[in-house]
């Protein structure tokens, strides 16, 4: 039983052997006898701090107050006392001599003297510090003495060590005893373990052993007077070597030097208490104790304090020691963003501190809390990363961003926000190399066919950018499949001027993907149209892109010709790009409200779409969607301007098979057809209709003329019963030398780029409805009113 509880007191563990721990190397310097240890642990290799003390025989007196010191600090907790996490006692014999040695594992901390001189603070940057070191020390103190009644009996720069995010925090509890003043009658020392403190840091009673006047005293007296020791070691810079040189107030701040003299007061009963100390306000009220303090109480600030503190941050960690930042402030603002305490803005003053990392470091210190942020359910933090997203992107792994990141991600497509949806859209820049070819294929492109019918010009315009930037990540089966049909039919057919100029700039920038047949058959004759367009830039940009074709054929002719092997897409004329294609402008903001950053742009983007980002050359039109407002673009034409807006593309189609479910209409969702367009003027309508063309269109016999006229549009839908992407298909030039194959309407997946996404097509006709169905028989027309039901006595 005796073994029992002197393990209970003395130690947890049975021996070294048995510690979990292993033990490191030692720091210079330590408290009393102690000899503190770096160590880690064997289970998970974390960083821990070991103190050992050691004693010849199982009484000595030293060992006797190291137990006390276990006991102390395994059961008093307080954020600025030393974490206790094990203890063992040891003893070892060699010969006829014992050893006997004390174990105690605490949280990673070194000395407060070492940390000083490893900081090497200056002039405000270290009183900064040093009255935020006060300030916590002074807590655990007023704690100690204030509220458990106890007294430490020995504070002083030795018994003080520092955590690796730069916390302050009490130890050496040796000496530690209750205060027993109320005990009038008990004449011995209070403190049991007093002889362990050095003369110059007791005051005068305890000099004297006067221990009926320590009694008749306040709890904090003896360690005011300590606290006091405390901060002349601190801005003297060296060890207190007499009492006498605590009269020397040259380096003491003159905010704390009343406070100091109070602290250091010759009687007792005047000393100033350690929690009056917290109350100097003139002293540790300073930018870096404000900061530190208001993120301990974040939880107790109401949003609008918190948005005002974060939107001021990133100025004031400037100003701030750039050492206390990182390892102090930037984890306690990681913490607060992953648990849901901090907002949207913190994520930029977080971003900022973690620019001043190592990569590494910031791959271990900030980028898990960027990657949790994604799975957040706030729009405004969403906002952020998404806007932010190229300056961590780089550091995200590949894995990362597919598994992780992504699937969070992919939920702005379909927002209702067209403000986020753009973001969302301009982020895939950034994360679209590293995604995998499945999720590229499978996902991405759908999305991007659903936001290149999208009702804000913008987006469509900046979806056909995206396409044409991204094209290199893609397989060449993929490419083969989307460009082509992406850039000619949607984005060179679409109403705003800017994504017209942008789907023919994506045709230059992906001019070496496609081949000679490909360039005349199917590109050239949906560039050509554009040269007669109304906008200027548009023009420009298909006489630019015209040349650069034929120049690709020219050469490849000339090649062929000289026997060489034949490229697919040689060198043009007009370099390919000089880098990315830049993203079209935008006003496009969150909640109707402008935005006061600007939208996310690439950091490499070289040459910017001249047409796209110019919407000064935009149609003057202004699309509603929900709580967003489109950008305002004026037209210089003046034929258009009283030209109402074209209603914007809403239909899906084979791009998005797998996202959106329950649509059963027969075309082929590329929205070629205005629906319910106001008639445009003659200029527009023959572009228009000369951009509408379907790919073929068989000549029909002389009986068909008695027929009234149908509308191209029309012709267009009925085409597409015979054929799903009749009107998606780049149209063949008709020749006299071979006939077209009218009979063959359903293609290869080789020769039909888009036959893996897209929807199946019809295998049958529509049957009029009056033809019927089964042996011929009609259905029966449906009853109006009231109808009078037969029913039997067996029904009743």
């Amino acid at each position: 039983m005796f073994n029992f509880l002197k393990g209970v007191v003395g130690g947890s563990g049975t021996g070294l052997k048995d510690l979990p721990y292993n033990v490191g190397d030692p720091y210079p310097s330590a408290w009393g006898s102690w000899i503190h240890y770096r160590g880690t642990s064997k289970d998970d290799g974390s960083q821990v701090s070991i103190f050992a003390l050691s004693g010849n025989n199982a009484q000595d007196g030293h060992l006797a107050a190291g137990r006390n010191g276990v006991k102390r600090l395994r059961t008093v907790r307080h954020p600025n006392i030393l974490s206790f996490l094990h203890s063992t006692e040891v003893e070892t014999h060699d010969g006829s001599t014992s050893k006997v040695t004390i174990y105690i594992v605490t949280e990673p901390v070194m000395p407060l003297s070492d940390k000083i001189k490893e900081l090497g603070l200056k002039a405000t940057q270290r009183d900064e510090y040093f009255a935020l070191g006060l300030h916590q020390i002074t807590k655990a103190v007023s704690f100690l003495n204030n509220d458990c009644k106890l007294v430490h009996g020995n504070v002083c720069l030795a018994s003080v060590v520092v955590t690796p995010t730069l916390d302050w925090k009490l130890h050496a509890f040796d000496v530690l005893s209750e205060f027993d003043g109320s005990n009038g009658s008990a004449s011995g020392p209070m403190l049991p373990f007093e002889w362990l403190v050095g003369t110059q840091y007791k005051p005068m009673e305890m000099v004297k052993s006067d221990w009926v006047a320590i009694r008749k005293s306040p709890p904090w007296a003896i360690d005011s007077w300590g606290l006091g020791c405390l901060i002349y070691e601190l801005f003297s810079g060296s060890k207190l070597g007499k009492t006498e040189e605590l009269r020397n107030t040259v380096g003491i701040p003159k905010s704390l030097l009343p406070d100091y003299q109070r602290l250091l007061s010759s009687m007792p009963s005047r000393r100033l208490n350690t929690s009056k100390l917290l109350e100097n306000g003139e002293y540790f009220q300073n930018k870096l104790v404000d900061t530190i303090h208001f993120m301990d109480i974040l939880n107790l600030k109401d949003s609008v304090e918190k948005d005002t503190f974060f939107r001021k941050l990133p100025n004031v960690a400037e100003q701030l020691p750039r050492e206390i930042v990182l390892k102090k402030l930037l984890p306690l603002l990681a913490s607060s963003l992953e648990f849901g305490s901090a907002v949207a803005p913190a994520l930029t003053a977080l971003l900022k501190m973690g620019s001043w990392l190592s990569t590494e470091d910031f791959k271990v210190k900030v980028l898990p809390t960027i990657v949790k942020l994604f799975a957040s359910n706030d729009r405004a933090i969403r906002v952020s990363l998404l806007q932010h997203v190229d300056q961590f992107g780089e550091s995200m792994s590949g894995q990362i961003v597919d598994e992780q990141v992504y699937p969070h991600v992919a939920t702005g497509f379909a927002d209702t926000s067209a403000f986020l949806r753009e973001l969302t859209l301009k982020s895939m820049l950034v994360l679209a190399p590293k995604l995998s070819q499945r999720t590229l294929s499978g996902s991405l492109l759908k999305y991007l066919s659903k936001l290149q019918v999208d009702e804000e010009p913008a987006i469509r315009t900046n979806t056909t950018i995206l396409l044409g930037n991204i094209a290199t990540y893609l397989n060449e089966g993929t490419r083969k499949r989307v460009l082509i049909n992406a850039f000619t039919v949607r984005a060179l057919r679409d109403t705003f001027p800017p994504a017209r100029g942008a789907g023919i700039v994506a045709l230059c920038a992906t001019s070496t993907t496609y081949d000679d047949t490909e360039i005349a058959t199917k590109i050239l004759p949906n560039v050509v149209v554009l040269t007669i367009d109304q906008d200027s830039e548009v023009r420009s940009k298909a006489f630019q892109a015209v040349e650069q074709f034929l120049q690709i054929l020219k050469q490849n002719y000339e090649k062929t010709n000289a026997g060489e092997t034949g490229a697919t897409g040689g060198a043009s004329a007009i370099p390919e790009t000089a880098g990315l294609i830049g993203w079209a402008m935008s006003s496009l903001t969150l909640k109707g409200k402008p935005l006061d950053q600007a939208p996310l742009a690439s950091s490499s983007s070289a040459p910017s779409l001249a047409a796209a980002a110019a919407a000064s050359n935009a149609p003057s039109t202004v699309t509603e969607a929900p709580s967003v407002r489109a950008s305002h673009h004026t037209r210089s034409n003046s034929d258009f301007t009283d030209q109402p807006a074209p209603p914007s593309p809403s239909s899906t189609d084979g791009w998005e098979n797998g996202i959106t479910e329950g649509h059963d209409s027969d075309n082929d969702g590329w929205d070629l057809d205005p629906i319910d367009e106001p008639k445009p003027s003659p200029a527009l309508s023959n572009i228009q209709a000369a951009q509408k063309r379907p790919v073929s269109q068989p000549s029909r016999p002389a009986a068909t003329s008695s027929r009234p006229k149908i509308s191209t549009a029309k012709a267009a839908a009925k085409s597409e019963d015979d054929d799903l992407w009749g009107s998606i298909a780049a149209p063949q030039p008709a020749t006299t030398s071979r006939p077209l194959n009218l009979k063959k309407t359903v293609q290869s997946d080789d020769e039909d780029p888009w036959a893996a996404i897209a929807a199946p097509p019809p295998t049958t006709r529509a049957k009029p409805l009056s033809s019927g169905r089964g042996r011929a028989a009609k259905p029966a027309a449906p009853k109006l009113g009231a109808q009078r039901i037969n029913r039997t006595s067996s029904e009743m």
